[in-house]
């Protein structure tokens, strides 16, 4: 069934394309981008001064063309997915200056006229990224061979991404026989290959999450990237599909220490810890009884290094579990725990 799996040919190097947006969340496919494919990176395209700034060297579209840029990627993903009008005429211009558009909104840039006419007219490709595989089955609940490990968490744009791509890079490392899984427009764009889940028909989300994780060899682990949460009112249904589907033997459960409500939903806490992860692993046991927690990952970037190591300290043994910064100091206790849960 792995030939259900969607799989892109992205024309590299990238102009990242950061328009107007002004928070780091929104522009979180960027920010993907430039961290774990900056070698595939010539610069930012920013359409406004306030716009968040990645740190990048700044060019238009005719002046990336000149640094050897062959595609530009909408960086940015708006509350629902969809593409603003106003970034049209943007597009437009890096159409006509050669550049291939790579965009994962649920807006589809071959549903746009005025892009279509640019693209075709300039000889470039409009890449829609966030576009599921055809025919894909409905879930089985029937137990797979080999290894997986899901990330989970409070809300969005928690660090679930990051958390995984760190675990695969970790086992790489190590020489383990392992795929990082790619659920999202932005883990594809970076790794070539997945399935978009939150573009599933709901009835299909199982289903789809086995076809990312088929049957294995007994010792090859599948590191799935997770969506949205269980505790978002509105991409709830995506985190049960995948959680379902995916029939993780472990956990890694993200979360943050700063942020009190779900983001872009006012009035919706972020759940305290102890409850965030029950809940997840009461809902993966439907499919996996023995499902895990091997880890919880925290982004403690606003606390000093001392104070970050004893906040991790703590957290971990108040839930048996590890507790990492991915990006501050690494995973190699959590992928210890998940050889030691998953012999």
């Amino acid at each position: 069934m792995t030939e259900k799996i969607t799989s892109v040919v992205l024309q590299k190097p990238y102009l990242l394309f950061l328009a107007d947006v002004d928070d780091m969340v929104t522009a979180k496919t960027a920010c993907g981008i430039r961290d774990w494919a900056r070698d595939s990176v010539v610069g930012q395209w920013r359409t406004s001064p306030q716009a968040v700034d990645l740190g990048l060297p700044e060019f238009d579209p005719e002046a990336a063309v000149v640094q050897g840029a062959r595609s530009v990627v909408v960086g940015a993903a708006p509350p629902g997915g969809a593409l603003p009008s106003h970034w049209v005429a943007s597009l437009v211009e890096a159409a006509n200056a050669g550049l291939d558009i790579v965009c994962g909104l649920h807006s589809k840039l071959s549903s746009n006229a005025e892009l279509v006419a640019a693209a075709r007219k300039s000889g470039v490709a409009l890449i829609d990224v966030r576009t599921p595989p055809q025919d894909l089955p409905v879930g089985t609940g029937i137990r797979r061979s080999g290894k997986r490990v899901l990330a989970v968490g409070a809300d969005s744009a928690i660090g679930k991404k990051y958390a995984t791509l760190s675990i695969a890079r970790e086992m790489a490392r190590r020489g383990w026989d392992h795929h990082f899984r790619a659920t999202g427009q932005t883990g594809i764009m970076i790794s070539g290959g997945g399935i978009p889940m939150d573009s599933v028909v709901s009835d299909f989300l199982a289903g789809a999450a086995e076809v990312l994780s088929p049957d294995a060899d007994p010792d090859h682990w599948d590191v799935i990237e997770g969506q949205g949460s269980l505790f978002h009112p509105a991409y709830a249904g995506v985190t049960l599909g995948l959680i379902h589907g995916s029939q993780p033997d472990a956990l890694i459960y993200c979360h943050s220490l700063t942020r009190e409500e779900i983001d872009g939903v006012p009035g919706y806490r972020l759940p305290d810890l102890a409850k965030g992860i029950a809940r997840n692993i009461e809902a993966a046991q439907l499919t996996n009884p023995d499902v895990r927690l091997a880890g919880i990952a925290i982004n403690t970037a606003h606390l000093s290094e001392d104070e970050a190591r004893e906040v991790l300290t703590v957290l971990a043994k108040s839930h048996d579990a590890r507790c990492f910064d991915p990006l501050r100091f690494g995973v190699e206790a959590v992928v210890d725990r998940l050889a030691e849960l998953v012999p």
